[in-house]
């Protein structure tokens, strides 16, 4: 990958229920992890933001989940190994056959909230959300958390065949290992566009960040996640594509 690329979770309302500025998101992103309708999401919107999508250009991701509509995909769910590959390619595959009919097709995956979590700790999770992208079609990526120590994911990717790109935060702050500081820690969310934009920079430059203990972290950064949930954190983005935009090619 020879830049950073901008993602972003979308396509998140469900019926009358309406979360995110996606319209007002799109255009400045390169990837959008739309939901498969496991923790949000219908056929109607997963439709539309396809749509949409396509219509900006940019890459379309499945962004599955743990069947988990009342807790948002943020609960871990007692599934086993075999449960979450299937539960993946059921979701994967309602996602591709909306892109076919719109004209494009998914070409990456990144899993939602406490399944991304889970699978970053256990490494059996995360191999069956692999075998997964293998059996549908190896040839997707697959979204995973950088931290200090990207060994093991490397490792097992290498192993099944699959290709990880590595996720970075411009909006939140690290721990010594490279994971993020608990949201319920002072500090843990940055909110300051300038501060947000300037960590973006210096991951797209390859630059270490300060982790909370004042110690120096050097994290590899394939994608960059980023929010559409508001006004602010959509001339957040912006300012973050601004930014980017001024790097030598």
């Amino acid at each position: 990958m020879s830049r950073l690329l901008l993602n972003c979770d979308i396509g998140e309302s469900f019926g009358a229920w309406r979360m995110g500025l996606d319209a007002e998101v799109m255009p400045f992103i390169d990837c959008a992890n739309i939901a498969c309708g496991f923790h949000a999401s219908d056929p109607v919107t997963m439709r539309r933001t396809v749509a949409l999508a396509v219509a900006h250009g940019v890459r379309i991701g499945a962004h599955p989940a743990y069947p988990d509509l009342v807790g948002f995909g943020r609960r871990s769910m007692a599934c086993s190994p075999e449960e979450v590959e299937n539960m993946l390619l059921y979701q994967i595959g309602a996602l591709d056959g909306i892109c076919r009919v719109e004209g494009s097709r998914v070409s990456y995956l990144k899993p939602h909230g406490a399944l991304y979590n889970d699978m970053m700790r256990n490494p059996d999770l995360l191999r069956a959300v692999m075998r997964a992208i293998a059996a549908y079609d190896r040839q997707l990526p697959l979204m995973l958390m950088s931290t200090r120590d990207n060994t093991v994911a490397e490792s097992l990717a290498r192993e099944i065949g699959i290709t990880p790109w590595f996720e970075v935060f411009a909006d939140r702050a690290y721990d010594s290992a490279g994971r993020l500081v608990s949201r319920t820690q002072p500090g843990a969310v940055h909110h300051d566009a300038e501060t947000i934009a300037a960590q973006a920079l210096a991951l797209a430059r390859g630059e270490p960040l300060v982790a909370s203990d004042g110690s120096t972290l050097p994290l590899r950064a394939d994608t960059l996640c980023v929010h559409g949930d508001n006004a602010g954190s959509v001339a957040a983005v912006q300012r973050i594509r601004e930014a980017l935009q001024g790097l030598p090619a």
